[in-house]
C-alpha cells in the first residue's frame, strides 16, 4: 500500500491469497485507512499559483523545461487555407484532389526550454509510451540537461501534461528520487501547454503536404525543422505561455482556444 495507494481490494486479496472481506477489515479497522478521491484543484488556481511565482521569481520560467510526445505522419495533406493560390477575379478557381493522411507514422518525444531544444527522441516502431518507457526517456533526458544546459543542471523543473504515463506512481517516485520538481499543468487545457500551442503546430505547419517515404526521412526532416527554429521563437513561446495564464484567470478557468477566451456564453478576445 505504501508504494501504490490505488491498489484495489481484489488486487490485494489476490496477492496475499486472502478474501476481500478480510482485506477490507484489515485496512479499515486494523490500519484505520479509507479510500478517498483525489481533490480536484481548479484550473484558475493552478494558473494563479504559477503567475504568483512568476511575480516573486521573474526568472522562474528560465528554469522550466517542457515536453510532450506526438505522432508525425509520413504524409499529412495541406489544409485548404495552406493550398490557397493567387488568381484574378476572372480566372477559374483551382481544384484540389482529396488526399488521405498516411498510415505510416512515427512518434516524437521532445523537450525544450526558453532557449531551444534540450532533448528529443523518436519512439521505436511498435513501442508503447507507457510509464516504464517514459521513465527510461526521463533518465536519458535528465543526463542530457546536464550537457545542454549546465547552468540549470541542478535547478531545472519539468513541465508535462497530465497523461497517465506522466502522472503514474512510478514516474512520481522517479522524479522525487532525482529531486526534479514538476510544474503543474491545468487539466483539460491543452492551450496552456507550450508543446500544444507552439512546437507541434510549428512542426505540422512546416511538414504538411510533403511525402517523406521512409521513417528515416521523417526523422531527418523533423530533426532539420527542430534545429531550424530560431531562439527568439522559443523565448516568444514562453512569453505567450505567461499571457495565456493571465487569459485563463480572466476566463475564470473556462476553456479557451488560441489567443481567444471562450466562456459559456460570451467570447472574450485576448
Amino acid at each position: 500500500m505504501r508504494s501504490d495507494h490505488r491498489l484495489t481490494l481484489r488486487m490485494i486479496s489476490s496477492d496475499l491469497n486472502l478474501n476481500r472481506f478480510t482485506v477490507h477489515q484489515i485496512l479499515t479497522q486494523d490500519l484505520d485507512m479509507r479510500k478517498v478521491c483525489a481533490k480536484m484543484v481548479p484550473k484558475k488556481d493552478v494558473c494563479l499559483d504559477l503567475l504568483d511565482r512568476l511575480e516573486r521569481e521573474p526568472e522562474f520560467f528560465s528554469h522550466v523545461i517542457t515536453g510532450d510526445e506526438s505522432w508525425i505522419l509520413e504524409y499529412d495533406p495541406k489544409t485548404k487555407r495552406q493550398s490557397r493560390e493567387w488568381h484574378t477575379a476572372n480566372s477559374p478557381h483551382p481544384k484540389k484532389a482529396r488526399m488521405s493522411k498516411s498510415k505510416i507514422k512515427l512518434m516524437l518525444i521532445c523537450f525544450f526550454d526558453s532557449q531551444g531544444i534540450v532533448h528529443k527522441e523518436f519512439v521505436p516502431p511498435g513501442q508503447t509510451v507507457n510509464q516504464t518507457f517514459y521513465r527510461e526517456v526521463l533518465e536519458r533526458f535528465r543526463k542530457r540537461v546536464a550537457c545542454v544546459q549546465p547552468g540549470i543542471a541542478h535547478t531545472w523543473m519539468l513541465h508535462h501534461d497530465n497523461a497517465p504515463c506522466h502522472t503514474s506512481v512510478s514516474i512520481n517516485e522517479f522524479l522525487a528520487e532525482k529531486s526534479i520538481p514538476v510544474v503543474p499543468q491545468p487539466p483539460y487545457l491543452p492551450d496552456l501547454s507550450p508543446c500544444d500551442f507552439f512546437l507541434l503546430p510549428w512542426l505540422v505547419n512546416h511538414l504538411k503536404g510533403r511525402h517523406f517515404g521512409t521513417v528515416d526521412n521523417i526523422q531527418k526532416s523533423v530533426t532539420d525543422q527542430l534545429n531550424g527554429i530560431p531562439a527568439e521563437a522559443f523565448q516568444h513561446c514562453y512569453e505567450r505561455w505567461k499571457q495565456r495564464l493571465h487569459r485563463c484567470v480572466a476566463a475564470q478557468g473556462n476553456y479557451f482556444k488560441g489567443d481567444n477566451l471562450i466562456c459559456k456564453k460570451n467570447k472574450i478576445h485576448g
